[in-house]
């Protein structure tokens, strides 16, 4: 009997210290302290609670509770399939989109990276220092040693030069 706390002691460190994704102590307590808010409310209420009804039950914010909840949910697969209809199947990665590295982004890329090479050392180091690196017109005259006026018109006709070739 004096070893149970021992073993499950051992084998909550186990599903911690193993866990796919790390979680914090502390937001994994409030996820387990809202499962146990549902819970009760659940048999109080005789129906699921809201969200808000746990966070007013645990005097806790909303999001907190939220996010708890999100952080110990096990990781999908995005080859795991959603629907399945005798002959093909849906997986989750048919249902998430990517803005971030569409065939358009790609394309605009290499235009961009293409109309780049097109331009003078000088012209290309005013567009890399303007738009790469989020330098203001006054930061760049200063940078090249030229006046702000002068980085104006080079960046003008930088940009009119490289919009020929996108």
């Amino acid at each position: 009997m004096i070893f149970i706390p021992m073993i499950i002691g051992e084998i909550r460190r186990h599903l911690r210290d193993y866990n796919p994704i790390r979680v914090s102590r502390s937001l994994r307590d409030t996820a387990y302290k809202a499962l146990q808010a549902r819970e009760r409310l659940t048999n109080v209420l005789s129906r699921e609670p809201t969200i808000e009804e746990i966070a007013k039950e645990m005097n806790t914010d909303k999001t907190e509770v939220v996010t708890a909840l999100d952080a110990i949910q096990d990781p999908v697969s995005l080859f795991e399939p959603v629907y399945h209809d005798g002959a093909d199947a849906l997986f989750v990665m048919d249902q998430v989109s990517d803005d971030k590295n569409s065939d358009n982004t790609w394309v605009e890329s290499i235009a961009l990276s293409e109309a780049l090479k097109r331009l003078g050392p000088r012209e290309k180091h005013i567009i890399d220092l303007r738009f790469f690196r989020g330098k203001t017109q006054m930061e760049v005259a200063k940078e090249i040693g030229i006046s702000q006026a002068q980085v104006s018109r080079l960046e003008k006709s930088a940009l009119k030069n490289m919009r020929k070739y996108m």
